[in-house]
Formats: structure tokens, C-alpha cells, sequence
């Protein structure tokens, strides 16, 4: 026992003097950090009050829903202005206000978001139709309030976009990431989204901080919309990095579309797998240039070319 002790006394000499070097992962922060738990729970609190009659928590006893919505709006309150009081510290603004005036502006912050509450809800709606006219997988809504990870990510990200406008920092970047690790959807709090957006099946799509989306676009599995070179780090802060999709757009499964000037006119159609980096003209559909199809049988190999016809004018090839 007399070793083990030695053995263990010695490690946190060890791992202490390595504290001492100064580095960013050495820092002791002086005020509190968020915490993820009770960010996770303030989402779970939030989607009952978007979706009223879904998802109650069962631990109230109490079935009115006014009674319920009351209970669950003092819970999300205090905790997120707790959080947003710590977070706060995060921005150069706040750093010299004590703890009275840190206070007064975190519950201001957490009402004014709190009264986004019927506009992110008027939005759910929309996306909710979206995904019921443009799946036809899908018998009715309720099941794609309860199980489309595609509609989960989106009503996180609608909540924590609210928090990114009035400049609470962190916090929107949790929401977004805790969906992210759902749903393999990864949306950031930055990212202007209109009404009617439809994500389908979803996995592997990225969408970044300074896409703007419109309205009725629908978006399959593994798209990306990203920027065109983040070489630059931290000097390309502020700056439009990712693309804009008009209204009406389609992109199809695999689709890459980078840059911040890279403009997807309206009623476009991006195909599978395309690798973008300029702008696509109003109703415009993109594919691939000459796809091969392969056939094998028995050793024989039947190669197959997808030719599209030049007279076909709506087609944008790339």
C-alpha cells in the first residue's frame, strides 16, 4: 500500500509542476464555466413549450397546459440566466461589470429570447410541413416531430441562433454541437435559415456560420456548406464565408458547395455529389459531367456512360 501511495503521489507532483507552463490548457478561469448539463436540460425544457403536447414531462402532476408551460418557463429562467451570467464574462463588453450588473444583463438577454418563443415556434411549424409534404415515408406528423433527428437539429439550432443574434457567446455553440452529436447534423448557431427547411435523413451534413439559407430548400445526407479556404483563421472572422441558397433549392445527397460569394439561384436543383465553387444560375439543374455506370457480368464488364443532352437547356454542368 506504501508503494501504490508513492506511485500515486508522485503522478500528481508530476501532473502539477506540468500545470505550470502557461499554455491555454494550464488556465484556471477566475468565474465559473457553463455548464453542458443544465444547457442540455434547457433545450429538452424548451422543445416541451415548442411542442406543448409532445413531449410533457411526466414528472408535474399537473395537466392544464398553462399550469405546465408556467412550471417549465420558471425552470429554463433560472437556469438560463445563470448560464448566460457566466458566459457573459466571454465577451470583452461585460468583463468589467461586476456581479449586479452581469446579473441585470443576463435576464434581460434571457427575455428578449424568451419572447422569440411564438416566432421560432411560427418557423417549427413550417418545417414540420416540409417534411410532411416532401417525405412521403412519412404517414403523419406526429412522427416527425418525434423521430426526424432532421427536425431535432433544426429546432436547436432555431433556438440557439435566437441566443447568437443577442450575443450571448458559448452557449448557442453547445445547443448546435449537442445536436450535432444526435443527430451527425452540424448546423452553427450562425447560420440564417428561412421557413419550410427540410432535412432529409441528414447524416454528415455541415452547414456554416455564415450560410443563408431560404425558403423551401431541402437538404439530403452528407451535403456540405462550407467555405472555400479557411487559411486565413482568425482574419476571415466576420467575414461571409459559406454560400447562400435561394428559395426553392434541392440539393441532392454528397453535394459540396464552399465559398462566400458562391450564390445557388432559386429553384435550383444541385446533384449528387457535385463539387461547387461558383455561383448556379436561377432554375438551374447541376450534375456531373459524363457519370459512368459499371456492370459486371460474369467478367464481362458493359460500361455505361450518362450523356446529357445539350439541347436540354436547364442543365448546368459541371
Amino acid at each position: 500500500m506504501h508503494k501504490l501511495e508513492e506511485n500515486i503521489n508522485n503522478l500528481a507532483k508530476n501532473i502539477l509542476f506540468d500545470y505550470q507552463d502557461n499554455r491555454t490548457i494550464d488556465e484556471v478561469k477566475t468565474f465559473d464555466h457553463p455548464d453542458n448539463e443544465n444547457i442540455i436540460d434547457i433545450i429538452e425544457s424548451l422543445r416541451r413549450i415548442v411542442f406543448p403536447g409532445y413531449f410533457r414531462n411526466k414528472s408535474y402532476r399537473v395537466y392544464t397546459v398553462r399550469n405546465n408551460i408556467s412550471m417549465i418557463l420558471e425552470d429554463v429562467i433560472f437556469k438560463l440566466i445563470r448560464q448566460i451570467s457566466i458566459v457573459l464574462r466571454y465577451d470583452e463588453k461585460y468583463v468589467d461589470l461586476n456581479e449586479n450588473e452581469i446579473n441585470e444583463n443576463a435576464e434581460r438577454i434571457t427575455f428578449e429570447f424568451l419572447d422569440k418563443i411564438p416566432k421560432i415556434r411560427s418557423y417549427i411549424e413550417t418545417d414540420v410541413q416540409a417534411a410532411y409534404d416532401g417525405d412521403p415515408a412519412a404517414y403523419n406528423k406526429d412522427e416527425i416531430i418525434y423521430s426526424y433527428p432532421g427536425l431535432y437539429a433544426i429546432l436547436v439550432n432555431r433556438l440557439a441562433h435566437e441566443l447568437f443574434l443577442l450575443g450571448v457567446p458559448l452557449i448557442p455553440r453547445v445547443m448546435t454541437e449537442h445536436a450535432h452529436s444526435k443527430t451527425g447534423i452540424d448546423i452553427h448557431p450562425g447560420a440564417t435559415i428561412g421557413k419550410y427547411f427540410f432535412i432529409d435523413h441528414g447524416t454528415g451534413i455541415v452547414i456554416g456560420e455564415t450560410t443563408e439559407i431560404g425558403d423551401n430548400v431541402k437538404i439530403y445526407q452528407g451535403v456540405t456548406l462550407g467555405a472555400l479556404s479557411t487559411r486565413g483563421g482568425q482574419s476571415l472572422r466576420n467575414k461571409k464565408r459559406h454560400p447562400t441558397i435561394e428559395d426553392n433549392v434541392t440539393i441532392y445527397s454528397g453535394a459540396s458547395i464552399l465559398g462566400g460569394e458562391t450564390v445557388v439561384g432559386k429553384n435550383a436543383v444541385i446533384g449528387g455529389n457535385a463539387f461547387i465553387t461558383r455561383s448556379i444560375p436561377e432554375g438551374a439543374k447541376v450534375s456531373i459531367k459524363n457519370q459512368e455506370l459499371r456492370y459486371y457480368f460474369d467478367s464481362q464488364i458493359s460500361i455505361q456512360k450518362e450523356e446529357v443532352d445539350p439541347d436540354e437547356s436547364w442543365f448546368y454542368i459541371i
